[in-house]
């Protein structure tokens, strides 16, 4: 097994430590795994193809909808509220 694929399954098990904890307390590793994954996910691709690069990115897409959803509006200038246990 190659050295990409044991980090990218590394990231898959500390992303799902992360989920379980309270939403206050995911902002800074779920913030850090973000920033992560890109170049875990494209170190995939180039060892092991384009292919495998679509399919961490499905997954990646799916797992972060949310952070990736509030990103994008705040990117383009739409109001993107927080959830309401982040709120005070």
């Amino acid at each position: 097994m190659s050295l990409p694929l044991i980090l990218g399954a590394l990231w898959v098990v500390a992303s799902a430590i992360v989920a379980m904890l309270p939403m206050r307390s995911q902002m800074v590793p779920g913030v850090a795994l973000l920033v992560a994954a890109p170049v875990l996910l494209v170190w995939i691709g180039w060892v092991h193809g384009w292919i495998w690069l679509a399919l961490g990115l499905f997954a990646f897409i799916s797992m972060f909808r949310n952070p990736l959803r509030y990103f994008l509006r705040r990117a383009l200038g739409r109001p993107a509220p927080l959830p309401k246990e982040l709120e005070k």
